[in-house]
């Protein structure tokens, strides 16, 4: 590891002890008061925290340049970002142009369907002058309007394609203003509504939009319904999740007949369905919310008529389908169609005028699943790797007879395929270009690790192909666990370059999360929580028995994943040349006991709530900032959080390394925070290549700890085919 140059001393924020007993445990919080972000001394500490982490790692500039151009290299100039789907009249797609950090969206009249008869099946359906030949009808470059960060929420054409709904942040809080653009000429509407949420759905006559709104505290709480040419404050409530435990959000079915509304917790749901022709009318219930049963529907034609596909863990844990008709969608009126496979959870059904797909989770993949509703014989489309990432893509026309789907893994960048419903015939569309790239360079391949009850954790590793398990490469070890989340693989350009110096990139598929389906996630959450940490202690340990170099494992995870980091920090600090904690949710009791901060209500569902003494015991037991570990033998540790993040406030990061500071000064200049203290997200910064440098500083600081700060990339020559 090489040393900064010169540093300075690392902040120090001071004590204002808060004392609060609950279940008769008294807790000192020393650093309350940061979390008055408002307060000018709270903005200037952070702002010593940023100026700290550019001075510590100032010694590392050239090396994050060299590692944001070698990324750089591997985007290409002009970029498709998404093969194109057709509504009726034309096709649109999204491409960042040349020098741009954005996608933008495009539509043609071309139809790139009528090429298939004259294509094999190995050669792509599109080439690069297709894309020339689009109309751009949306650039968030333009409307950034001065900000260094802007991200979609939305991009919904009507059904008539007359107008485009969209919504922009520009802060990274995730408050979308919602407009409307003429999409003849090109105009925006006088239609804005400054603060929306994700999710819309037109009407199907194309003049009503249907949107969410989200509380102070960023719960989507509400749908809205908004009349094309009328002020914002006309607009209708259409219904209102009052419990705070819900999300409430809102889309249209393929069919253009039908909106669905739908309230969700963590491990309950309930649905609302609305007749798109008559969008002033009232949605109506489908089945009471039932504590425990989560259910999702989907409007489709068949032969008995218009019925709603209703996927559901009501007696099935990992999920089955039933019909309902779609006038009367009681449970009492539930037929299963699709029975519940313990192997496969099943998490979605897209239906299409002759078909429905399936989308299923298999131990090591996302798996399609096609379904004939004349009563044909099903078929499964799977990735061609083992470990890839297969998933329905963008289809918008509800008559398709083929539909688009995009494969891709850790090391093949996406394919698009066209898969014709019929036959499962495939034809490819296109394959994103990476420059000074070859697949074939480089390997995936699943142990599994005994965690400490014995239970199996599965791990995927990437390499190069010349780069042994034999306990002399370093190790970059990635875990999540939680919400059911799964990190489906998806090519990065960030993570070659650390590939091509010989790092081996490790991810551990730990409980919380849904690799190993419902029961996965069940395993990993409220009183299992500890079984997360285990399990990526675990991989960590089987790891460094001869497959990677024991003294070089850095471990990385954000969010939720953060918290991971935070308590695989305090609970095994041998194990880690290094800890990267991104946006940590590491003030877990105190969070959970403030139904004022953000999100927290309809988070006890995942966590527990406080409130109950043996739901505050368990998150007691392994919150990081409630287990600040002792001085001595804590491995550096970088952290980042962000101003505007509203997921993470960024209180926790910085309280957390306040503690861990004051607690080892000695060791207190290992200890950084990255903190954003302008526009910013919860996931960093927007913008391809911005995003690409950041990956770059964090890349950077993971080999420094690696000992390899001027290690050089290895030339793709290095390594025959």
């Amino acid at each position: 590891m090489t040393e900064p140059v010169s540093m300075a001393a690392a902040p120090e924020a001071r004590r204002e002890p808060v004392e609060r007993t609950d279940h008769g445990v008294t807790r000192v919080d020393d650093y309350a008061w940061l979390r008055q972000v408002d307060r000018p001394e709270v903005l200037a500490h952070l702002e010593a925290e940023r100026a700290f982490y550019d001075a510590a790692t100032s010694h590392l500039r050239p090396l994050v340049e060299t590692l944001a151009s070698e990324m750089s290299v591997r985007v290409p100039v002009v970029e498709p970002t998404s093969a194109p789907w057709r509504l009726e009249a034309f096709s649109y797609y999204m491409l960042t142009p040349t020098g741009s950090e954005y996608a933008q969206l495009f539509r043609t009249f071309d139809k790139f369907e009528a090429d298939y008869a004259t294509k094999s099946e190995d050669q792509a359906v599109l080439s690069s002058g297709f894309f020339t030949s689009g109309e751009k009808l949306l650039d968030p470059v333009e409307l950034a309007e001065g900000s260094s960060y802007v991200e979609l929420g939305l991009s919904l054409v009507s059904p008539d394609e007359k107008v485009l709904a969209y919504s922009v942040d520009r802060t990274g809080e995730e408050v979308y203003e919602l407009r409307f653009r003429d999409l003849d000429t090109g105009e925006d509407l006088r239609d804005r509504l400054p603060r929306t949420y994700y999710g819309g759905a037109w009407s199907a006559d194309s003049r009503h939009f249907f949107y969410t709104v989200h509380d102070e505290k960023y719960r989507p709480c509400q749908v809205w319904r908004h009349e094309l040419g009328t002020p914002a404050d006309s607009d209708v409530l259409v219904h209102e999740e009052p419990d705070a435990h819900f999300e409430l959000l809102v889309r249209g079915c393929r069919s253009g007949d039908v909106v669905v509304l739908w309230s969700e917790s963590r491990d309950t749901s309930e649905v609302w369905v609305l007749d798109a022709h008559d969008p002033t009318g009232s949605p109506r219930n489908v089945a009471p919310r039932r504590k425990g049963v989560v259910y999702h529907a989907e409007h489709a034609k068949t032969a008995d008529g218009d019925v709603l596909l209703v996927v559901t863990n009501d007696r099935a844990p990992e999920f089955k389908m039933v019909s309902a008709p779609l006038a009367t969608p009681g449970p009492e009126h539930w037929r299963e169609v699709v029975a519940e496979r313990p192997d496969r959870r099943l998490h979605r059904v897209d239906a299409f005028a002759g078909h429905l797909v399936l989308g299923y989770r298999e131990p090591d993949s996302l798996v399609l699943t096609v379904v004939p509703l004349d009563g044909g014989e099903a078929y499964d489309v799977r990735p061609a790797s083992r470990y890839g990432n297969l998933r329905l893509d963008r289809n918008e026309q509800f008559a398709a007879t083929a539909v688009t789907v995009a494969e891709e893994s850790w090391t093949d960048p996406v394919t698009w395929h066209s898969v014709e419903l019929a036959t499962g015939r495939r034809h490819r569309i296109l394959t994103r270009e990476v420059p000074s790239y070859n697949p074939s360079d480089y390997l995936t391949e699943r142990r599994s690790f005994p965690s400490a009850d014995g239970t199996e954790v599965p791990v995927t590793l990437v390499r190069r192909n010349d780069v042994p398990l034999d306990g002399s490469a370093p190790c970059l070890l990635y875990g999540y666990g939680a919400y059911e989340v799964i990190f489906e693989p998806e090519f990065d350009p960030a993570l070659t370059v650390l590939l091509d110096r010989g790092v081996v990139y490790a991810h551990a598929h730990v409980r919380g999360g849904g690799e190993g389906g419902r029961r996965w996630w069940e395993d990993g959450r409220l009183g299992a929580k500890q079984h997360t940490f285990d399990d990526h202690i675990a991989a960590a340990r089987g790891l460094a028995e001869g497959l990677v170099d024991r003294r070089r494992i850095v471990t990385r995870g954000l969010s939720a994943g953060g918290l991971l980091q935070g308590a695989v920090f305090t609970q095994a600090p041998e194990l880690w040349a290094g800890v990267v904690a991104e946006v940590p949710f590491v003030d877990v009791v105190n969070t959970m006991c403030d139904a004022s901060v953000p999100l927290t209500v309809n988070e006890w569902d995942e966590w527990g709530d406080p409130a109950q003494a043996e739901e505050f015991r368990w998150m007691l037991a392994y919150s990081p900032y409630d287990n600040i570990p002792p001085a001595g033998g804590r491995p550096p540790l970088l952290v980042t959080g962000a101003l505007h993040d509203p997921r993470v406030m960024v209180w926790e990061p910085a309280k957390w390394v306040a503690a861990l500071r004051a607690t080892d000064p000695g060791w207190s200049p290992q200890c950084l925070f990255r903190c954003e203290t302008g526009a910013g997200a919860h996931v960093g910064p927007s913008g391809r290549f911005a995003h690409l440098r950041y990956e770059a500083e964090i890349h950077a600081w993971v080999l420094d700890r690696f000992g390899m700060a001027g290690a050089v990339t290895v030339p793709p020559s290095a390594v025959e085919g």
